[in-house]
């Protein structure tokens, strides 16, 4: 057994028995006085944690004397402060150890070696693709959104294990990574499928644009990473020199991102008002607000199923606004925020602290917002985008939406 275990249960005791010992001293001094007493529920809260961190302590003193093999603390210590995050029984709340922490940085960051594909826990504790990320190698294999991830080579993850499956996903550029998934049909039944995905550097190209037919400008934005906003203000100025006439801002497939990068963006689509409002479980709000200043051109947004989070508070901004139409199916349904909080050892803390409302009150988690024209993909479209202009439908629809406002 290590040494700093022992002292750090002496620590913790003695700290507990003595925040019990000064609010017992207290109890009785104030009552004396005929002073404020302290509520005796104080202290009977006081009293829980005593006991609740003895049965840890108990616990623990048992495993070190009683488990057939070796503990490693740091191993032990991290399992403990996980399972306390997913009691919670929050898909989007996670404790992530320093190798998880860093790998997460990293993808907000943009950049990172891996396949490509946001996942998130399902609701029946399968793994759940919400998109590939366009021009990687797991959108080259085939994932769709809605499939579910049940093996990463060859062992079983459930959704709890998320953050393990994803890290093994992740790795070397030019090593492989196999994937065994779930697709579902048309009849609700599944089918399974073997993938096997080589490694890239992930490089996240986050905003494309593209002129057609000579003034209608068409701006993709894959994802909000930290380097989202930089590269939107730069495409945006090289359709406004192109003289377009509207704009078809596509969101299809964007899984979300950075809160603050979605308000920027938004800050320049919309005119004076609310871009969305979060609200924590005390009632709390906070608002986020765009200013007078917006590119003044018609304005049509695209989305789908795989448009969650980020994407669906800009998409709703805009709906609500009657800033531009939107166009496509039904959004993915994500409407609780997480903050991300640096436990300073190299380990972090995403928890759900809020969720949030577009600016007519609605919150869509569960929901996703129904566009204005709903309209499916064409089943046998190979891609989306302007690349895919001759199949793909949804962009079609919104050209010809875009081409009746201009």
């Amino acid at each position: 057994m290590s040494n700093k275990k022992p002292i750090m249960i002496v620590i913790v005791l003695l700290i507990i028995t003595n925040i019990i010992t000064f609010s017992i001293t207290n109890l009785v001094t104030l009552s004396f006085n005929d002073k404020v007493v302290i509520p005796k529920t104080q202290y009977e809260q006081l009293k829980d944690i005593y006991e609740d961190f003895g049965k840890v302590m108990a616990i623990r003193e048992y495993i070190d004397n009683s488990y057939l093999r070796e503990v490693d603390e740091d191993s032990l210590l991290d399992g403990q402060l996980k399972g306390m995050v997913q009691a919670l029984e929050d898909p989007y709340s996670v404790y992530m150890t320093n190798d998880e922490f860093t790998s997460f940085t990293q993808e907000t960051a943009g950049v990172y070696g891996g396949i490509g594909v946001v996942v998130t826990p399902g609701d029946d504790n399968l793994i759940t693709v919400v998109s590939p990320i366009e021009g990687t190698p797991g959108e080259r294999a085939g994932l769709k959104t809605g499939d579910k991830i049940i093996k990463v080579n060859g062992v079983e993850y459930p959704a709890e294990k998320m953050d393990e499956a994803v890290a093994v996903m992740k790795g070397e550029p030019n090593t492989k990574v196999s994937l065994t998934i779930m697709r579902p049909n048309r009849n609700n039944d599944f089918k399974e499928i073997d993938l096997e995905i080589t490694r890239e550097i992930i490089r996240l190209i986050t905003v494309k644009s593209d002129v057609i037919d000579n003034n209608i400008g068409y701006l993709k934005i894959t994802s909000f990473d930290e380097i989202t906003y930089e590269d939107f203000m730069k495409e945006l100025e090289s359709l406004k020199n192109s003289n377009v006439e509207g704009i078809v801002l596509d969101l299809r497939n964007n899984p979300g991102g950075l809160l603050n990068i979605c308000a920027d963006i938004a800050d320049e689509l919309l005119g004076e008002g609310d871009i969305v409002y979060t609200q924590t479980k005390n009632g709390e709000r906070d608002y986020l607000k765009s200013d007078k200043n917006k590119i003044n051109i018609p304005l049509v947004v695209l989305v789908n199923e795989g448009s969650a989070s980020a994407s669906e508070i800009l998409a709703g901004a805009i709906k609500d606004h009657e800033r531009g139409e939107l166009v496509g199916t039904t959004t993915f349904g994500k409407g609780v925020v997480q903050r991300i909080r640096d436990l300073g050892d190299g380990t972090g803390l995403k928890l759900t602290v809020s969720e949030y409302f577009t600016p007519k009150g609605v919150n869509i988690h569960g929901i996703g917002i129904t566009p204005d024209i709903v309209i499916e993909l064409n089943e046998e479209a190979e891609g989306i985008g302007s690349e895919y202009l001759e199949q793909d439908n949804q962009l079609q629809k919104a050209i010809e939406v875009l081409k009746s406002k201009i």
